[in-house]
């Protein structure tokens, strides 16, 4: 796999959340739309819905900061019945050498996994999908050997013994999702080396203390996690993409050493996903 990557001139590797971005897959929000209410972020914008204009200006502006940065952006294809396309960390996950492709589990998102494989076999990027599981990479947490799996409406439990089978050497910790929560990166999220955000009151008591063993926890707000505090990207060298109203983890985030940049995508998280959300990691190096 890794050789025809090379061959290819598409490296594919992932081994943390927050080693050096160098190539992401993007999808412009060109058709983004709250049809069917499925967060209560969405719940909570649907009469208002989305001013697209205004999101593809932020957009952009997000584009534009990443090439600045020297990543590498490829742009799946806008598709007119799918509109929540935008949030390509959805459709797929990169660890360490293996392209996973999601089993999507709600209609409005189905057929973003078929577009997805579409550039993957011109591309010509080995991936595979966990057979008939239901899995999204918003539910994929990977830290070197320990691959954090939430476990809900989005991602089947079986979907843990599949990982354990294909990853044998990783050490995959299942965490419970209960609704109203959607995926693991709205209420956990490595983001540095021994540094993550939670949402204390969203996750299990053993679970939250284990996490503490692992890391320093950023706890964040009920407020700001309702405006995608916790869905923050890492672009590496400990740099953090971030929303400029989310001013309270934005600090706590600096106080631990990290540089935060306040970019606003505050439209695009009126359909219930920020940074992280928006931005597929196919090449990070550590």
């Amino acid at each position: 796999m890794l050789l025809d990557n090379l061959k290819n001139n598409v490296k594919i590797k992932c081994e943390s959340e927050y080693g050096q971005l160098c190539r992401v897959v993007m999808c412009p929000p060109t058709f983004l739309q709250i049809k069917d209410i499925i967060n209560d972020v969405q719940k909570h914008y649907y009469k208002k819905n989305i001013d697209i204009e205004k999101a593809l200006g932020q957009f952009n502006e997000l584009f534009d900061f990443m090439k600045r940065k020297g990543i590498e952006i490829d742009l799946l294809p806008s598709d007119s019945s799918l509109p929540e396309q935008v949030f390509t960390r959805d459709i797929g996950a990169v660890i360490n050498n293996s392209f996973i492709k999601s089993n999507m589990s709600t209609s409005v998102r189905c057929g973003e996994e078929r577009i997805l494989k579409e550039w993957l076999d011109n591309m010509k990027i080995p991936h595979n999908t966990l057979d008939s599981e239901n899995i999204e990479g918003g539910d994929i947490i990977i830290d070197h050997k320990d691959l954090w799996v939430g476990i809900g409406n989005r991602t089947s439990p079986n979907a843990v013994q599949i990982l354990e089978n294909q990853f044998p050497s990783h050490h995959i910790h299942p965490i419970n999702i209960t609704d109203p929560y959607l995926h693991l990166d709205c209420i956990f999220n490595v983001i540095a080396p021994n540094i993550a955000l939670v949402l204390p009151k969203a996750i299990e008591s053993k679970n939250l203390q284990f996490l503490s063993t692992k890391y320093k926890l950023i706890d964040v707000s009920e407020e700001e996690h309702f405006h995608m505090g916790i869905n923050v990207l890492s672009i590496g060298n400990r740099e953090i993409l971030s929303l400029p109203q989310n001013t309270k983890v934005n600090e706590k985030m600096r106080e631990s050493g990290l540089q935060v940049y306040e970019i606003d995508i505050s439209e695009i998280i009126k359909s219930g996903g920020s940074f992280r959300c928006i931005t597929l990691p196919l090449n990070r190096e550590d």
